[in-house]
């Protein structure tokens, strides 16, 4: 028998699955924070708060993406 069965309906999205959903909103969310700090940084209308506060957030999505892709990863016997 098969450990690793597939007993969701077809159709419906496993654990991985739905990690990976979010593991690309995630990266994108990322990407646009990025975007949206260097944008402000060069056009020199950025505070140092918002700046800051961006930065921050986009740490914390950085963080969460580690997560999900360390759950995603098996882990490894050497």
């Amino acid at each position: 028998m098969n450990a690793h069965m597939d007993l969701h309906a077809p159709g419906e999205m496993n654990h991985d699955d739905v990690l990976r959903v979010k593991l690309g909103v995630l990266r994108r969310e990322h990407r646009d924070l990025d975007e949206a700090i260097h944008a402000l940084e060069s056009s020199g209308r950025g505070d140092q708060l918002t700046l800051r506060r961006l930065k921050k957030q986009k740490l914390g999505i950085k963080d969460r993406i580690a997560r999900i892709e360390d759950e995603l990863t098996p882990d490894i016997i050497a």
